[in-house]
């Protein structure tokens, strides 16, 4: 037994000295696999990729953003450009953690500002500068001065030179124009693909943001080479950037201040002009407004407040947001009263102190009525009693229908067409769906709907804009415009833009001769006083009750000259009761007056040239 044990012992130990040269080897074999298959990966599978990693350890690709195109008014007024700005960044990679605690004591005792800014500017991360963090921006002149005295103490440190949006004029066509703002991580995932960067700006509101690809140009960058601590040995290519166009806008510099200049007494309103045989806005404003040089910068608590959180809701467009239009509406209520052939040009009605419909008396604003009276002394003396009539005997469709012939209850064209209100121009199907708020079949179109509709009240709602493009049809004999804050190369007189309105040329005629009484002898007589210098004015005054529940809106709507209408003026002043032949009228004078003004400067010039 002895023997059998030791035999087995023997055998056991001569296999396993014979077994160690193979696992050995096969250990051998098993590292060269291992390395032989991560080379293969990282040179074969993914080369490209590590090769990139490598080419970019020694290429630096430093971008250089394109100049943003102006803004200028018809006559080439700069009324948007760019201005030069300081801006304050270290190289980390250039500084320890004490070094940069000495260098932000260093800056912040010689700026005047706080060793917190400076960190928190410090640990903010940017993907598009990972080698540089900014830490101020718009240094003041004294800032930069105290820096260059200083700069050969701050290594790590330096001053650079960026550009941003400048408006010289402020706050002037603020809404029309609109403004830039720096694009948020949200934006940028979906930007990227565009070839923008986080540090970019795009524009926000108006023009800037409708005509963003054509502003915005193209990036270019510089081509680096450096060593293995950073530093620039030689340019291997540059890209020059690509600037952004330049953009003439329909405006005019004049008639723009004058707009600007004719609501600063006012708390709520906007004016609009514009040329009714092509459709480009001469000006456009609103009021409460804002400096656009805001958006420049980084907007401070209180300024942010008063911006987004105000009340007075400065950044909304009142030309852009849909009121109760009042009596400016009534030559809306004339073209359905006659093209719906019940009640023909030639037709008048007897005008009375009253006239109820369902369970409401609705009055005549002089509480007496007029007597038998036709279209055009309607319009004159801005009669209630006798649209209501021609409203209810209609019919809301055939109000409808006359509406959007003049554009109504749709969007206008405008390229700002992001900003716009579509308006309400309610009717028998509007209210069966349950007029925006209620459940379909629990509201439905009543008699005293159709009278105020009638009237331009409470279920009519328009904007200033799309008031101006509707009364350009009885300037210029019956053409739906579509007003454009950019001519650019565009036949804006095309079929396209410029549509012929299916209304008989006596129902135009009427409502022309109605318009031009009210200014003669009606309610908005008083813009011939001291303008006897103007060509032929006609118009229409509105005094509208706020159906939201606030005082009465004034409106006044017109166009001069009368025979070949030239220019169209909407003034409009929100809650500020007393009308609109006190409020709006005075406004829209001043307006014509600039115009005219320009005008007759034009022609002279024109006058001369041609001697």
């Amino acid at each position: 037994m002895k023997k059998k044990e030791k035999f087995y012992l023997s055998s056991k130990k001569h296999v396993g000295t014979y077994n160690q040269p193979l696992v050995f080897f096969l250990f051998i074999c098993l590292i060269f696999f291992v390395t032989g298959a991560r080379l293969f990966w990282i040179q074969i599978i993914n080369g490209s990729y590590y090769k990139k990693l490598s080419e970019e350890n020694r290429i630096k690709l430093i971008a250089n953003p394109p100049i943003r195109g102006r803004l200028l008014d018809r006559n080439g007024v700069v009324l948007a450009d760019n201005k030069l700005t300081y801006a304050l960044s270290i190289q980390p990679r250039l500084l320890t953690n004490s070094e940069w605690m000495n260098l932000r004591r260093s800056l912040s005792d010689l700026l005047n500002v706080s060793s917190t800014q400076l960190e928190i500017a410090f640990n903010k991360s940017n993907p598009d500068t990972p080698y540089k963090k900014v830490l101020l921006t718009d240094l003041s002149e004294e800032q930069i001065i105290r820096f260059k005295e200083q700069e050969s103490n701050l290594y790590g440190a330096q001053i650079d030179i960026g550009l941003v949006r400048n408006y010289p004029y402020k706050s002037l066509a603020a809404h029309a124009l609109g403004y830039t703002q720096l694009i948020t991580q949200k934006e940028f995932s979906k930007l990227s693909e565009k070839g923008y960067k986080l540090s970019d700006r795009i524009g926000r509101k108006g023009i800037e943001a409708a005509l963003e690809p054509e502003l915005r140009g193209k990036w270019g960058g510089e081509m680096l080479e450096i060593d293995s601590i950073g530093t620039v040995q030689r340019s291997l290519g540059l890209k020059l950037p690509k600037a952004g166009q330049d953009i003439k806008l329909t405006l005019d510099l004049e008639l723009q201040s004058t707009a600007e200049e004719v609501l600063s007494d006012k708390e709520t309103g906007a004016i609009v002009v514009l040329d009714p045989r092509t459709g480009a806005v001469r000006a456009i404003a609103s009021k409460p407004t804002f400096d656009l040089n805001l958006f420049s910068q980084p907007l401070t608590h209180s300024q942010y407040n008063n911006l987004f959180l105000s009340s007075k809701r400065p950044l909304l467009s009142r030309a852009f947001n849909a009121y109760d239009p009042g009596s400016t509406w009534k030559p809306v209520t004339a073209i359905a009263g006659m093209e719906s052939g019940k009640f023909p040009a030639e037709k008048k009605l007897n005008t009375v102190p009253c006239i109820t419909y369902g369970s409401h008396c609705f009055p005549e604003y002089n509480k007496r009525g007029f007597g038998w009276i036709g279209y055009e002394d309607a319009l004159r003396v801005s009669s209630n009693t006798f649209f209501y009539q021609v409203g209810v005997g209609v019919g809301s469709k055939a109000l409808y229908d006359a509406a959007s012939k003049l554009g109504f209850d749709n969007y206008t064209g405008i390229e700002t067409f992001i900003d716009e209100n579509k308006g309400l121009v309610g009717n028998k199907k509007w209210a069966a769906e349950g007029r925006g708020w209620g459940k379909p079949g629990e509201t439905p179109w009543i008699v005293e709907d159709m009278a105020s509709a009638s009237i331009g009240q409470s279920v009519v709602l328009v904007t200033p804009l799309q008031l101006a493009r509707a009364y350009a049809v009885f300037a210029n004999g019956g053409y739906l415009i579509t007003p454009h804050l950019v001519d650019g190369n565009t036949n804006w007189r095309s079929e396209k833009y410029f549509q012929k309105v299916d209304i008989q040329d006596r129902t135009l005629e009427t409502i022309r001769r109605g318009l031009r009484k009210v200014v003669t002898s009606g309610t908005a007589v008083g813009i011939n006083i001291d303008t006897s210098i103007l060509p032929p004015v006609a118009g229409k005054t509105g005094t509208a009750e706020d159906s939201s529940g606030g005082s009465d809106h004034a409106w006044f709507a017109g166009f001069t000259p009368y025979n070949s209408g030239e220019i169209v003026v909407v003034a409009f002043v929100q809650n500020t009761p007393g009308g609109g032949s006190v409020h709006a009228l005075p406004m829209a004078k001043k307006m014509l007056q600039t115009w005219y003004k320009l005008n007759s400067n034009e022609q002279l010039i024109s006058g001369g040239d041609k001697l």
